[in-house]
């Protein structure tokens, strides 16, 4: 049986947009204090930080499509984003809807991915399902932080698997 690009590009997008949409469910149920609180260290991010920061990967995707040259580097960090809660839902919402708009793109196209590394600019092609994968992976790096954010705020706001890896195995 083949596969369609349609059905190859929507198997990733699905479960992309299907984790930002916890993110966005718990995004509805905090305060704007808990959004914007950065006393729990080590890093004393926000979850409002770390939420514009996963989104801001996935614009630099967006904004790298026409030329096919995404630069990971190249991210707005609107800051307003981190300290407005109905301004971060509305990234959330932009964000999904521009997913929901990729379907017709080929998973196989190659872009060039640019970042920084730790000693400099390193250039890399990748397919476009590569690419979305690697944001999809560093959104759930960033749930799990937000996690451990509410949980040392005390909340228990979570949702269930909530920052989980799928392979990570239940106990």
């Amino acid at each position: 049986m083949t596969t369609t690009r349609t059905e190859e590009i929507n198997a990733i997008l699905e479960p992309i947009i299907f984790n930002l949409r916890k993110g966005e469910n718990l995004l509805n149920r905090l305060s704007l204090d808990t959004y914007t609180n950065k006393a729990v260290g080590p890093y004393h991010s926000s979850i409002g930080e770390h939420f514009r920061h996963i989104l801001d990967i996935f614009d630099c995707i967006f904004e790298g499509l026409s030329s096919g040259k995404v630069d990971l580097t190249a991210r707005k960090r609107n800051n307003h984003i981190e300290t407005d809660l109905q301004a971060g839902l509305k990234y959330v919402a932009s964000t999904i809807e521009q997913l929901q708009g990729m379907e017709s793109l080929s998973p196989s196209l190659i872009v060039e991915v640019s970042d920084d590394l730790g000693l400099g600019m390193v250039v890399t092609p990748y397919t476009l399902a590569g690419a979305m994968c690697q944001a999809h992976s560093h959104a759930i790096h960033h749930f799990a932080c937000i996690g451990y954010v509410l949980e040392s705020l005390g909340e228990a706001t979570i949702e269930d698997r909530f920052g989980y890896n799928p392979t990570t195995p239940e106990e």
